[in-house]
């Protein structure tokens, strides 16, 4: 049987979650016997489309049977996507709902399909967590991703949907990165305005750039400033065991949303069908947890405003 030969081409080497889709792929190429090669496109959507494109323009290397890609841009590169179905390579998305997938499935013989995250429901999970640790309203700084990104408008919908009426969001924007949200916290904090905000809670779409923002307000407090920011609750998700989970058990988060990696499940998946010669279904979803779980949370929080309550009195 020929070894099969696959392109995992993903956002970024600087962010948990990512460097975790890499080591997921790569251990279920070892198990299976895959040829992988990583591609990362420094949260460059160019970059990544021009990565793949000379992959499979090539005239010199032979083309890898698939391709697996976590886009970068708004769009998930639906010509890349065609001239990899026209060249006889297979086409995975990860984490993007795209709907020239339903076009390549009906145009070429290649496996075309879609593994995704549950991104609405990872957004619901995080607006009951809200709902939890507020329940009696108040205000969040929300850190989204970058406005381009599908997941990031999803995960915002899904925490619209079930947060409650009295907990008001104030949204700032980062790239999915720590540095990237440490710069955005950064930049609010220089506004005079931003330390005569209430904040009763901060919140991110995914682990390192709540932890980007919790390194910003920790050098705040070093230099002098207050810090009361440090001591509100802190929020991310992507919640890997050794990264948004860990945080949770040490406290610099309160909680996260767990989405299992799905690059491994990607690979795994494309040799079944390959090999079988099957066809795939067109979307696989992935299913989030809230860690810790939401009664706990909502247990943990009435505990600590109980004691809170004792001591004032």
């Amino acid at each position: 049987m020929k070894k099969l030969s696959v392109v995992v081409s993903l956002t970024t080497n600087d962010n948990d979650y990512q460097m975790e889709q890499a080591a997921a792929a790569e251990d279920a190429a070892r198990r299976l016997g895959v040829e992988i090669r990583l591609l990362y496109a420094d949260n460059d959507a160019i970059t990544q489309s021009q990565q793949l494109l000379k992959i499979i323009q090539s005239t010199s290397d032979a083309h890898p049977d698939g391709i697996i890609l976590e886009p970068v841009g708004g769009t998930a590169l639906p010509q890349v996507a065609r001239a990899a179905a026209a060249a006889g390579i297979a086409w995975v998305v990860l984490n993007r709902d795209v709907e020239y997938i339903q076009e390549l499935r009906k145009s070429f013989r290649v496996p075309t399909f879609v593994v995704t995250a549950d991104h609405e429901e990872i957004g619901r999970i995080q607006g009951r967590q809200f709902g939890a640790l507020l329940p009696k309203g108040g205000s969040i700084l929300y850190i989204q991703g970058p406005s381009e990104s599908l997941a990031a408008k999803q995960r915002t919908t899904g925490m619209y949907e079930t947060k409650p009426l009295d907990v008001q969001a104030k949204i700032m924007r980062a790239n999915w990165t720590e540095a990237s949200a440490y710069k955005a916290i950064n930049s609010w904090l220089r506004l005079s305005t931003s330390h005569q905000t209430r904040i009763d809670l901060i919140a991110a779409q995914d682990d390192s750039m709540a932890m980007g923002a919790r390194k910003a307000f920790e050098e705040l407090r070093e230099g002098g400033g207050p810090d009361r920011w440090l001591n509100l609750p802190f929020l991310g998700c992507d919640g890997l065991p050794k990264t948004g989970q860990a945080w949770v058990k040490r406290g610099l988060l309160a909680a996260t949303v767990f989405s299992p990696p799905n690059a491994g499940h990607a690979v795994e998946m494309l040799a079944k069908v390959v090999h079988s010669n099957s066809i795939p279904a067109e979307r696989t979803l992935t299913a989030p947890l809230s860690v810790p779980t939401l009664e706990k949370l909502a247990a943990m929080q009435a505990e600590k405003l109980r004691a809170l309550s004792a001591h004032g009195a």
